[in-house]
């Protein structure tokens, strides 16, 4: 008798079933149902949404050379700005005034829980509509970093974590200023566009309030907003667009412009690279800034209440 020699693959099950075409139905879960899941909702007949003709929207040899020069430009943005951040310092000049956001309030918790109720109902959508994949646009990432900041303890991740969020709302602006909401055919799919994008300003606007590790850095440092430019960038050009190109979907306008592109051609991403490097850095700051002078707005309003309801008494 000849022992018949075993490998170490053979204990290893073979997924290779859900590639065969004739058991393909014979299993509900199988990886073709997973990527219809995905992006099987993705329609091309929508212009801007995705397909053939919108991954060919710019000519191979461009949109090499725009994502060459681009990440380079927004690895230089994140080391220059690495080299000049120390977080063990500004965490120790924060953390002594930490006692007050330490304090879970009402406040934070329901914010927490109307936060997400919003993006659970947008997950709902996307799952209904077999667009998933939508779910990794910044605005999307973004709201799940405040989830993540609302049900976090004050610490030091939280701190720079929330600092650099601040400084990646602009897509909610212009999600604001330029809605594309052609593929929303749900009820309420719509209305939840702008609530999700709208509460994107409210969770900055009441941490803020709270200070502690919710302090920003002084308006003159625009080394944290240069990090978070940096990030934001790294991950359209080389995640979103590889992604984009593998599954002809327009994830964040990566592959085709949208159809409220002010700056719609062949040039739109060279345009976008220069607005929004410039709005990053000066978006997060002017969150900032209408933050702290909306507090003080009002607790005027309430101290003027309060003496004129004295007066009558």
């Amino acid at each position: 008798m000849f022992r018949q020699e075993v490998g170490v693959t053979s204990f290893i099950p073979s997924c290779s079933y859900l590639f065969q075409p004739e058991k393909r139905n014979m299993s509900r879960y199988n990886i073709y149902s997973l990527l219809d899941w995905i992006y099987g909702g993705v329609d091309p007949k929508f212009e801007g949404n995705g397909g053939p003709e919108c991954a060919a929207f710019l000519a191979p040899q461009q949109r090499a050379a725009e994502s060459l020069a681009i990440i380079l430009i927004s690895l230089l943005e994140v080391g220059v700005a690495l080299r000049r951040i120390n977080v063990s310092r500004e965490f120790r000049a924060v953390g002594r005034d930490s006692t007050r956001a330490k304090e879970d309030s009402l406040g934070k918790n329901l914010l927490l829980v109307a936060l997400c109720m919003t993006f659970g109902v947008e997950v709902g959508f996307k799952f209904a509509t077999k667009t998933v994949i939508y779910l990794l646009n910044p605005c999307h990432v973004v709201t799940m970093i405040q989830i993540f900041l609302l049900a976090c303890p004050p610490c030091k991740t939280a701190m720079v974590v929330f600092r650099l969020h601040v400084h990646m709302l602009n897509g909610a602006l212009l999600a604001l200023m330029f809605p594309v909401v052609n593929t929303r055919l749900l009820p309420f799919e719509k209305e939840i566009y702008y609530i999700q994008h709208s509460m994107m300003y409210l969770v900055p606007v009441y941490l803020l309030r709270k200070k502690g590790v919710y302090r920003p850095e002084p308006l003159g440092d625009m080394w944290w907003a240069l990090l978070a430019t940096g990030i934001l960038f790294l991950y359209h050009f080389i995640f979103l667009q590889v992604l984009g190109l593998a599954t002809e979907v327009n994830l964040n306008n990566m592959l085709c412009p949208a159809v409220s592109d002010p700056f719609y051609g062949p040039w739109y991403r060279v345009w976008a690279t220069g607005h929004q490097n410039l709005l990053s850095l000066l978006h997060g700051k002017l969150v900032t800034l209408l933050s702290q002078h909306s507090g003080s707005a009002c607790r005027y309003l309430l101290d003027t209440v309060r003496l004129r309801g004295k007066k009558v008494d």
